[in-house]
C-alpha cells in the first residue's frame, strides 16, 4: 500500500516530441523553438528529432547541425541528456530542464 502512494506522489515526466525536416526554414526553426522553450518552462522534457525521408538521408550533417543549434538555443534553460543520435531514418537529441537553483 505504501509503495502504491508512493508511486502516486512520484513526479510524472513528460516527454514532448518537436518534429523538424532536414531543411526546416528560420521562421519555421523559430515557431518551434517557441515550443519548445513553453514545454520545457512547464517542466516536460522535449525529444526534438529530424525525420529524414528518402535520399535526404545524405544530409545527415545538417540535421545534427540543426539539433546542436537548438540545443545551444535552449542552454539557458534546458540541458542535453542525449545528444543527437542516429536511428534509421530519424535523428534525435533529448533535452530536459535543468534544476532550479
Amino acid at each position: 500500500k505504501k509503495q502504491k502512494e508512493m508511486k502516486a506522489k512520484a513526479a510524472k515526466i513528460v516527454v514532448k516530441e518537436i518534429r523538424f525536416g532536414p531543411n526546416t526554414d528560420e521562421h519555421d526553426y523559430n515557431f518551434k523553438l517557441k515550443h519548445a522553450q513553453n514545454f520545457i518552462n512547464e517542466g516536460a522534457k522535449v525529444r526534438a528529432f529530424v525525420l529524414f525521408k528518402g535520399r535526404s538521408i545524405l544530409y545527415k550533417e545538417q540535421g545534427e547541425i540543426l539539433l546542436l543549434r537548438l540545443a545551444n538555443d535552449l542552454e539557458d534553460i534546458a540541458k542535453v541528456e542525449q545528444l543527437p543520435k542516429l536511428e534509421g531514418k530519424k535523428m534525435s537529441i533529448l533535452l530536459a530542464p535543468k534544476g532550479k537553483k
